[in-house]
C-alpha cells in the first residue's frame, strides 16, 4: 500500500521584519523597530498546522529571527512533535545563551554571507563578515553549523570560490547561492544586479565548483536558469538532481507555499504583491488547497503561456525563468526573464529579433543593461 504524501515536505516562516543589519538588497526592506503580529500562541498554531499538513522540517527567516524573544519556545515546540528546525541568521546573535539554546534543540543554522570582507561588508554593513565568520565557527564545533547563503551581486560574483573554501573548511553541510532578485530594499539598488554575461559566467563557475567539492561539500543554486547551464553542461543523472536536489525551480503556481510575519500566505519566496490569505483566517491547508485551483497558477504551470523568448525556449520545461524578475522589469508576470542571457536556439535559426515586452517607465533605463547578443552560446564575464 502507497503511502500518501505528504502535502509540504518543509515551510519558512519569515517570522519577524525586525533586524539589526540594514543590507542593500534585504528581499523586503526589514525594520528594526518591528512589532511582531504574531505572538507566541499563534506561533505554537503554525508548527501545529505544518506537523498536521505532513511537515518534517520548520524553517525560520526574518529579518534576523533570533530577535525574537520567544523564538525558542516555538522551536522547542516543534522539536516536542519530531520536527526539524532551520533556521537563517546574520551571525551576530550567535553566543552565549542563544548559542546554547541552539545547541540544546539541534538548529540546523545558516549564515548569511556573501563574499570576502571587502565585499561582505559592502552590502552587509562593516564589521558584518568578521561576525559571521565567528558565528559559522561556534556553530561547526556543536555541529550545527546548516549552510552558507550567499547573494549574488554586480561586486562579489567573482567570490564564489572563497564563499565555497569557507563552507568547506567550516564544515558546512552545504552552500547556496542566490540570484539577485529586485524586491524589497534591492528595488533600491537595481545597480547591484549582475548582467546577463556575468551571470552566465558565475553559474558556469558555480557548476565547475559543484563538480570539484562532490562527496565534500554540497553546492546548490537558486535560479531558474541554473538547471538550463546544468543540462549544457552534462549534469550527472540531471533528472534525479533537477526533481530532488536543484532548489533554483520557480515554485510561483501554488507548489510554494510561504509564511510572512503577519500571517499572510505567499506563492513564491520573493514576490510581496500576491498574497493567498492569512492564517488567522484560514489554516493553512485550506490556503494550500485553494491555491491548487486558482486560475492564475494554473496559467502560471503552464509553460506555454509565457512570453517573449521564455516561451520559445528549448529548455522552457526546466526553466521559465524568474517570474517575479520578469514582473518587476516589464510589469508582466509572464514576460521573459530579462537577467538570462540565453537566445533559444528556434530564434537564432529563425533569425528573428528577441521579442521584448513593454517596460515600465521606471524600467526603462533598467533594461539597457540587457542586451543580447549571441545564440546559444556562453558568454564572458564582462
Amino acid at each position: 500500500m502507497m503511502m500518501k504524501r505528504p502535502l509540504l515536505h518543509m515551510m519558512t516562516w519569515r517570522c519577524t521584519r525586525a533586524c539589526n543589519y540594514d543590507c542593500l538588497y534585504c528581499s523586503f526592506a526589514s525594520n528594526p523597530y518591528a512589532v511582531n503580529e504574531i505572538d507566541t500562541e499563534g506561533g505554537m498554531r503554525i508548527v501545529d498546522e505544518l506537523y498536521e499538513m505532513g511537515a518534517k522540517w520548520f524553517g525560520l527567516s526574518g529579518g534576523e529571527p533570533l530577535l525574537r524573544k520567544d523564538i525558542f519556545e516555538i522551536i522547542a515546540h516543534a522539536k516536542s512533535l519530531g520536527m526539524n528546525v532551520s533556521l537563517i541568521t546574520n551571525g551576530y546573535y550567535v553566543k552565549g545563551n542563544v548559542l546554547d539554546c541552539l545547541i540544546k534543540n539541534e538548529v540546523m543554522t545558516a549564515i548569511s554571507l556573501d563574499g570576502t570582507e571587502e565585499t561582505n561588508d559592502f552590502v552587509r554593513g562593516k564589521g558584518s563578515y568578521a561576525t559571521a565568520l565567528k558565528a559559522m565557527e561556534k556553530l561547526s564545533e556543536a555541529g550545527i553549523f546548516d549552510c552558507i547563503v550567499a547573494t549574488l551581486n554586480k561586486f562579489n560574483y567573482k567570490d564564489v570560490d572563497s564563499i565555497a573554501q569557507l563552507g568547506a573548511e567550516y564544515n558546512a553541510t552545504r552552500v547556496v547561492y542566490h540570484n539577485y532578485v529586485p524586491v524589497g530594499r534591492a528595488q533600491e539598488h537595481l545597480e547591484l544586479a549582475p548582467s546577463p554575461r556575468q551571470y552566465e559566467w558565475v553559474w558556469n563557475r558555480i557548476y565547475d565548483l559543484i563538480q570539484e567539492y562532490k562527496g565534500k561539500l554540497s553546492i546548490n543554486v537558486y535560479c531558474p536558469f541554473f538547471a538550463r547551464i546544468a543540462k549544457e553542461r552534462g549534469m550527472p543523472d540531471f533528472d534525479y538532481w533537477f526533481n530532488n536536489v536543484f532548489l533554483g525551480q520557480c515554485f510561483i503556481g501554488g507548489r510554494y507555499m510561504g509564511l510572512l510575519e503577519n500571517g499572510d500566505v505567499r506563492p513564491c519566496g520573493f514576490n510581496e504583491g500576491y498574497r493567498m490569505g492569512n492564517i488567522k483566517h484560514k489554516s493553512m491547508k485550506e490556503i494550500w488547497t485553494e491555491m491548487q485551483n486558482l486560475e492564475l497558477h494554473h496559467k502560471l504551470r503552464d509553460r506555454r503561456n509565457l512570453k517573449g523568448k521564455c516561451g520559445v525556449c528549448e529548455y522552457r520545461e526546466i526553466c521559465g525563468g524568474c517570474r517575479t524578475r520578469a514582473e518587476i522589469y516589464t510589469g508582466d508576470l509572464f514576460a521573459s526573464d530579462p537577467a538570462c542571457a540565453y537566445i533559444p536556439k528556434l530564434l537564432c535559426e529563425t533569425r528573428l529579433p528577441v521579442p521584448k515586452t513593454e517596460s515600465r517607465p521606471r524600467a526603462q533605463n533598467i533594461r539597457k543593461t540587457f542586451n543580447l547578443s549571441i545564440c546559444g552560446k556562453n558568454l564572458d564575464n564582462s
